[in-house]
């Protein structure tokens, strides 16, 4: 008797749930497995971490998004081993071996720090929904510290703020950090009215955002200054510590460091045994099929994908979702005997990035927009590509409201470690009582010189 064939995803994020969609009325059952049972909205991920939105806006239960999908389940696990030979995948969580027909891998990246990974306590990444919210942690907790601080010296370095790395998310986070800064330096009352706050944007090469042209580069260069953010280019990092960086021989000392320098792919050139790149991105035919296998597809992060120009497609959210369509679309036709579609080409249909609540910078290639024009189209793309009609209307609220008002409605000091933060605040008493007794010692080595 035929059985009828099974699709696995590994993944939901942009490129899993896009193959799944594109297969929900495929005849063929599809398991889509993730580690987390909510889909993130990525792209505005920072937005979480500098209390500009809450989680609840950019995050959907995956389950609810295929919901209608009566050939789709989901399961909650992380890979540990990919079987080529028996076809099954061993998952955490899962008793038996899950067997497939076809598999699909779009498991992502994960962030690198270039075989620094003794940075990670002090420069913590900003990938997940745990992380924004440690960092949303770290950045409020600042400005708390600084208000009952004493020591002028601590207090600067309290409101001093590292942002490493020239792409998008580190451009963005620093903007977002900026009119944070602003927004609670401007509350009545408060000890910190008036202080300063330093904003550092580092980056390794020469310029921001390389995947921009020049002209608005400098655009945006102008804007991130304009929010008092230091821009320090051809910078790289050399140390990571509990008082700040080393960059290019330069001492800069700061409590927040935020790392945002560079991603490496999944463990899944390892599950695959495939051939992979120097980035960790596995190879794969014009198809985006496994050399080898043309049951298994690998999309996304986690696959190195040359277009028919030859050049190397992005990582980015858009080039995922069109991965995820065309092997959905590919499947659908294989399942039904039809011919295969042409070979897979990643169409751009533009870059943008935004800085702070009203300036942007868009590049369609055939126009190109930047301050608050730019910010208008960057927000209305954002909102069309977030799921859900609720995520949409929330996050379009809240947006103007922070724009009308300059209030952020989800300024919540929340999560963090707990283990890291006490000794992180013991540390901070030993110095400062530390510097008490040198002064005292000063004090008492120039009485005793009188």
């Amino acid at each position: 008797m035929q059985t009828t064939p099974h699709t696995v995803i590994l993944g939901a994020g942009f490129g899993g749930l896009s193959c799944a969609k594109a297969l929900r009325r495929a005849r063929a059952r599809v398991t889509v497995i993730d580690q987390r049972n909510f889909h993130l909205f990525q792209p505005l991920l920072y937005q979480v971490a500098t209390a500009a939105l809450s989680l609840a806006d950019i995050a959907m239960p995956i389950r609810q998004i295929v919901r209608h999908q009566g050939n789709t389940q989901v399961l909650l696990g992380h890979v540990e081993s990919i079987d080529r030979h028996t076809r099954s995948i061993h998952v955490s969580q899962v008793d038996e071996p899950i067997p497939y027909d076809y598999l699909v891998v779009a498991t992502g990246a994960c962030p690198t720090y270039f075989g620094h990974d003794d940075w990670q306590p002090f420069a913590p990444v900003l990938k997940t929904a745990e992380d924004a919210i440690a960092i949303r942690h770290r950045v409020l907790a600042a400005f708390e510290k600084a208000e009952v601080i004493a020591d002028a010296n601590e207090r600067r370095r309290l409101l001093s703020f590292v942002v490493i790395g020239g792409g998008p998310t580190g451009v963005e986070m620093a903007g977002a950090i900026a009119e944070l800064a602003r927004a609670e330096l401007a509350i009545p009352h408060r000890k910190l009215h008036g202080q300063r706050v330093q904003v550092t944007l580092v980056g390794a090469g020469p310029r921001l955002l390389t995947a921009f042209p020049e002209a608005l580069v400098e655009k945006a260069r102008h804007s991130l200054e304009h929010l008092g953010v230091e821009v320090l280019l051809d910078a790289p990092v050399e140390l990571c510590d509990a008082d700040g960086i080393v960059a290019a021989g330069n001492r800069i000392e700061a409590r927040t460091l935020i790392w945002a320098a560079g991603v490496a792919a999944s463990l899944a050139a390892k599950w695959l045994d495939a051939e992979a790149d120097a980035g960790g991105r596995v190879r794969v035919e014009t198809d985006l099929s496994l050399p080898g296998d043309e049951n298994i597809f690998v999309i996304g992060d986690t696959a190195h994908v040359i277009n028919p120009n030859g050049q190397m497609v992005p990582g980015i959210a858009p080039a995922t979702k069109q991965e995820g369509a065309y092997v959905g679309e590919l499947l659908i036709r294989r399942l039904d005997g039809r011919s295969p579609p042409r070979d897979f080409r990643y169409r751009n249909y533009g870059n943008l990035a935004t800085i702070g609540r009203k300036s942007a910078i868009v590049d369609f290639g055939w126009m190109r927009l930047s301050g608050l024009l730019g910010w208008l189209t960057w927000g209305a793309a954002h909102i069309f590509f977030l799921i859900g009609f609720r995520s949409r209307v929330m996050v379009m609220l809240s947006w103007l409201w922070s724009y009308l008002t300059t209030e952020y409605g989800a300024r919540l000091i929340t999560g963090g470690n707990r283990k890291q933060q006490h000794e992180y605040d013991r540390r901070l008493v030993r110095e400062h009582v530390d510097n008490i007794i040198c002064e005292r010692e000063g004090l008492e080595h120039q009485r005793r010189g009188a």
